[in-house]
């Protein structure tokens, strides 16, 4: 299954499904961190923890746009 990451670089969901994602996680008997889980580095980790979903949202969105 593709990450959240993978799924929204690829222009195939909106970011808001980041939730979904969550949900799943705290559904599931993963035991992987909700960040590896979501295919987060640990800098995107980091700045999503400290900052906002927002400053994520533009992380990612400036990897979508390197291609």
């Amino acid at each position: 299954m593709m990450t959240f990451k993978e799924q929204y670089l690829q222009g195939k969901i909106p970011f808001e499904a980041i939730d979904d994602f969550i949900e799943e996680w705290n559904g599931s008997d993963d035991e992987r961190r909700l960040a590896v889980f979501l295919g987060l580095n640990s800098q995107e980790e980091d700045v999503w923890i400290d900052e906002s979903d927002e400053a994520l949202k533009e992380l990612l969105d400036k990897q979508k746009e390197m291609g």
